[in-house]
């Protein structure tokens, strides 16, 4: 589809609250799913380091009981 001008662009011809509706709701989205792995990626491996970081006073509580 071919425009004569940047209104005609815009306007979409006459479905424009549609077309841009739509990129807006598919760019909220990624956006949102983008943001989301983010946070739920950090999350994880926060709690990675934290489930090694407690193995390992677990380990050192079992070395000093064995010394004792």
């Amino acid at each position: 589809m071919a425009f004569t001008s940047l209104s005609d662009f815009i306007a979409m011809g006459g479905y424009s609250f549609y077309v841009w509706l739509a990129y807006g709701v598919s760019f909220l989205s990624v956006i949102l799913l983008i943001t989301n792995s983010i946070v739920k990626r950090k999350k994880i491996f926060h709690q990675v380091e934290q489930r090694i970081q407690r193995e390992q006073r677990i380990k050192a509580a079992e070395n000093r009981e064995d010394i004792l």
